[in-house]
């Protein structure tokens, strides 16, 4: 499948914004993709996808929100090795410690983070921000 996925949970719109412009990035380097939440996204397809990117804010004391996107990162877990992902997402405060256990996360099931590091944004992301996600988006259509 040459279809890349910007599956994403948001709840102030903030990680929505970085999905779209990482979408962006991705169709700018000539790659079909779909930027989808969560709940619209079909396991099968990520299952069958040889890369993809999750974003999703930190929640609470920097974990990942979780009623519907811990459950789907749980999901996601099963099928991800091997895979090149991309990992993205906002905070309003903190040091973005849960990047870094979501990272952690992934690389221990097996998962190749697109660029070591996932991308965070404080608060709403500023121009210079969604240029950073387009880059990383492009990036991820290219490996």
């Amino acid at each position: 499948m040459d279809k890349i996925i910007v599956a994403y949970w948001s709840q102030t719109g903030n990680t929505e914004v970085m999905a779209k412009a990482i979408g962006t990035g991705i169709k700018e380097s000539g790659k079909e993709v779909e930027v989808l939440g969560i709940s619209n996204v079909l396991m099968t397809e990520l299952e069958t996808a040889e890369k993809f990117a999750l974003g999703c804010p930190a929640m609470g004391d920097e974990i990942l929100e979780e009623s519907e996107m811990e459950p789907f990162v749980i999901e996601v877990e099963k099928f991800v090795q091997g895979k090149k992902i991309l990992l993205f997402g906002s905070y309003g405060w903190g040091d973005g410690q849960w990047m870094r256990d979501w990272e952690a996360r992934m690389k221990n099931a097996g998962a190749i983070i697109v660029n070591e590091v996932g991308l965070i944004a404080q608060d709403s992301p500023n121009q210079e921000v969604e240029e950073q996600c387009k880059k990383i988006g492009a990036l991820l259509a290219k490996v």
